[in-house]
Formats: structure tokens, C-alpha cells, sequence
């Protein structure tokens, strides 16, 4: 039996909290894009689970779908801004604007970029990018 992309997306989450390797994880969130290619929360996904794998340049393909397709998802900003440090592209500064003014208004997204950052600092603890993108959000 197939699974629905849904509860493909509601698996690899639960995966990814339960602490699965991202190298096993990424497969699923690249078939979750295959299969719903308009999905920015799978982009947004993939393009997280490629930072953490070290894999910045396919981290910025996947953000860029990702703000493409929903261009108020702070997430997909961020780890675009990330992506663009990691790989020394320029103009990642409008990306850190968008997204925090984005969070200035919803204490909701607010609440889920700051755990989305711990989340990430707790995996990779010397992150230099996060860090940075983390100051500038909330410093």
C-alpha cells in the first residue's frame, strides 16, 4: 500500500524528532518532493535536512523551491539566508528582512523559527551559519 504524501510528510517528521540520521531521512523528503512538487514544507524540509548533512549548495536549490512557493515562510527563508552563507552567495540579507518581519507579526511563527533554531543548534552545536542568522533575527 502507498502512502498517502501526507502521512509520508507526518512519518519523516516523526523520524526526524525521534532522532533518525538525516542521511536516512533524506531520501524520503526528496520522493515527498517528487511526489508533491508544489509542497514548500517538503522543500522547506529537504532544504533543512541538507544543511545538516552538510550539503549547502542542494540546501539552496531546495530553500529557493521553497520561497518560490510560499514566500512568507520564514523557515524556507532562513535556511535559504543559511544556504547563501554556507556557499558565499550574496543577497541573503533580504531573506533575513523578510523573515523577520515575518515573526515580528506572528509570535506563532515566532515560537516555531526559535525552536526550529534550537533544534538545529542542539544537532550541530558549532553551526557558524545558524549562529549568525540566529543573532540577526533575534539580537
Amino acid at each position: 500500500m502507498t502512502q498517502t504524501v501526507e502521512s509520508l510528510f507526518d512519518t519523516g517528521l516523526e523520524r526526524y524528532k525521534a532522532g533518525e540520521p538525516v542521511s536516512e531521512l533524506i531520501p524520503l523528503f526528496k520522493e515527498l518532493c517528487d511526489r508533491a512538487p508544489k509542497s514548500s514544507a517538503a522543500w522547506t524540509c529537504l532544504s533543512w535536512l541538507y544543511m545538516l548533512d552538510e550539503k549547502p549548495a542542494l540546501a539552496c536549490k531546495a530553500a529557493q523551491k521553497a520561497v518560490k512557493l510560499n514566500p512568507q515562510d520564514p523557515q524556507a527563508r532562513i535556511n535559504l539566508a543559511m544556504a547563501m552563507l554556507e556557499t558565499g552567495q550574496k543577497g541573503l540579507r533580504q531573506h533575513i528582512d523578510i523573515a523577520g518581519q515575518v515573526i515580528l507579526v506572528s509570535q506563532e511563527l515566532r515560537d516555531e523559527v526559535l525552536k526550529s533554531i534550537d533544534d538545529g543548534l542542539s544537532r550541530k552545536p558549532d553551526w557558524p551559519s545558524l549562529t549568525k542568522v540566529k543573532a540577526w533575527l533575534f539580537e
